[in-house]
């Protein structure tokens, strides 16, 4: 493969022939099951059977506070996200799925009358269309509050085009949470053109810092990190052809706000969370190290002062303090590797600790 069509009709190839269910797949970067909340199992339940076998993702991709909002799911594949958000967003609110594969929006689109009749509304949606090109679709720029997806971008050889696609249609204030693989260095070009490498969803992970990179390009100037998972490859060839790599499935969270900075400032801000949405009663992990415990005073910086103020989580807290004084950098702002296992402990160099579970620390 030497081209980006190439690798389009890859990845269409692999998805719509040469995989027939995620049990076919080599490795487990484009599938966890077991990262879906006891919570939110009873609505897989709800969802048909053939469109969970053929579901490829590779985190959860579900923030809270979702009743009534029109959501967008990039890679949708067989639809098993968008019928589960759908549910989420309830009869008030929409999902729309996109995919380039025909093979699997067939899936998808199947079984939207059972859903709606199971459901008892039909809040749902399937275009076809690559995400490299959402100018091209039937979607109004900023009517979305929240786009998602799942295991997906790695897949694109466009991952710019991506992320400015996302920030055009997302409202002011909207999010894009997505799930996806990354390395802890550049994948070598001959590995970036491997057909079985890159439909596991390897070698089009991208190096973390270049993600961030591209993140700020797009216009979204702090990325946070919300989970990570270091993946192991058990199959020997493919092992034996990524080497020395490592690779992670990660889930980011990033705000379409347009005042935020590129360093996480401080300005002695705080917020309480008043413990007010469901299903998080005595803390709210809002992303990796911010664990924003009900009822106390959380000192933060001015990205995650604003990303909370300015988006749907704002009814839920109470903020302190305001933009006019400037402190600095704020305390534990860094750039090393952020996901857990990123360094292998040594004898000159053992395993850190944990990050702590509370406090103002930047992600």
């Amino acid at each position: 493969m030497t081209s980006a069509a190439d690798l389009h009709r890859s990845v269409q190839e692999y998805y719509g022939s040469t995989l027939s269910s995620s049990d076919d797949l080599r490795t487990s970067a484009c599938c966890d099951a077991s990262s879906v909340p006891p919570a939110l199992r009873p609505l897989l339940a709800r969802i048909h059977p053939e469109v969970l076998s053929r579901y490829y993702g590779c985190g959860l991709v579900a923030p809270p506070l979702l009743e009534g909002l029109r959501v967008l799911d990039l890679g949708c594949g067989s639809g098993r996200d968008v019928y589960l958000l759908a549910q989420l967003v309830g009869a008030g609110g929409a999902v729309v799925g996109i995919d380039m594969t025909p093979e699997q929006l067939a899936v998808a689109r199947r079984h939207v009358d059972h859903h709606a009749e199971v459901f008892g509304y039909a809040n749902v949606q399937f275009l076809e269309g690559r995400i490299e090109q959402l100018e091209a679709l039937p979607l109004e720029p900023g009517s979305f509050d929240l786009v998602i997806s799942n295991c997906v971008v790695n897949l694109s050889a466009d991952k710019l085009a991506v992320l400015n696609g996302v920030r055009r249609l997302l409202k002011p204030g909207g999010e894009f949470f997505f799930a996806d693989v990354y390395a802890d260095r550049r994948v070598p070009e001959a590995l970036r053109h491997d057909p079985v490498l890159h439909g596991e969803c390897l070698s089009g992970a991208l190096y973390w810092n270049d993600f961030l990179r591209l993140a700020r390009q797009a216009g979204f100037a702090d990325a946070r990190l919300v989970s990570d998972r270091p993946l192991e490859i058990t199959d020997p060839e493919l092992a034996a052809r990524t080497g020395a790599i490592r690779f992670f499935s990660a889930t980011y969270r990033l705000f379409n706000i347009e005042t935020l900075e590129d360093a996480c400032e401080d300005h002695g801000q705080a917020v309480i969370y008043r413990g007010s949405i469901a299903g998080h009663p005595d803390a709210l992990p809002f992303d990796k190290h911010h664990h924003i415990e009900t009822g106390r005073v959380f000192p933060v910086c001015g990205n995650t002062f604003r990303m909370l103020a300015e988006s749907r989580l704002a009814p839920h807290f109470d903020f302190i303090g305001d933009f006019n004084r400037h402190y600095g950098l704020f305390e534990g702002c860094g750039s090393a590797i952020p996901f857990d296992g990123g360094v292998a402990p040594t004898a000159d160099a053992p395993a850190a600790a944990p990050a702590p579970a509370s406090g103002g620390s930047c992600c």
